[in-house]
């Protein structure tokens, strides 16, 4: 999660300016690096497999790097081809979820409103837009969800009353602790609330 915090001030009745009143956070969906780098590697061997299987039917070298034309189309160029579709059919989910950008989004906190927003991008469909409002006065708590081990999960969520924990941190890659930590510190001191988890 990427945060950043907009800051409206106003004049306090002693002339100082006021603290940041709205805390703004964006949420970094699958539009990372790690999603652009496999939806690559995985169009490549794709490309490769299917255009093996062109050339050992065909008879009529299409790679660069090998000539398939020796291999006999069936079983050997079949198989290929069926594990090129496959991986044609991968990457094109992967760029579709890049490109509708699944589980980006914001969390936005207003004092000055008293309205917590969490929005994120879902799939096409009914439910592609996510947002979930809600009012300051109703948080309760901002918990820090660490499990460390093989598949490690670190996030954060927040506790508002007669919901269940909304997630407020990116799905996929876990963040690191620190920066965690600072977040979970940061939102919940800004909401006037405990940190749970710690």
């Amino acid at each position: 999660m990427t945060a950043s915090t907009k800051i409206n001030k106003g004049d306090s009745p002693n002339g100082d300016k006021s603290a940041s009143r709205v805390l703004h956070q964006k949420v970094l969906g699958s539009r990372r690096f790690s999603n652009y780098w496999w939806a690559t590697v995985v169009t490549l061997g794709a490309t490769g497999f299917l255009l093996a299987a062109i050339s050992s039917y065909l008879k009529v070298n299409l790679l660069l790097v090998s000539d398939p034309t020796q291999l006999v189309f069936v079983p050997q160029g079949l198989v290929m081809g069926l594990y090129g579709i496959a991986g044609s059919l991968l990457a094109l989910y992967l760029w579709l979820v890049i490109l509708w950008d699944v589980g980006g989004g914001y969390n936005d906190f207003n004092q000055e409103t008293g309205s917590v927003k969490i929005f994120r991008w879902g799939f096409p469909g009914k439910n592609r837009r996510i947002e979930i409002d809600s009012r300051v006065q109703d948080v309760q708590s901002v918990r820090v969800d660490i499990k460390e081990g093989i598949n490690p999960r670190r996030a954060l969520y927040l506790r508002i009353k007669g919901r269940r924990d909304i997630p407020l941190t990116r799905v996929g890659q876990p963040i690191p602790l620190t920066e965690l930590e600072t977040q979970g510190a940061e939102l919940a001191r800004f909401l006037g609330v405990p940190l749970e988890g710690l």
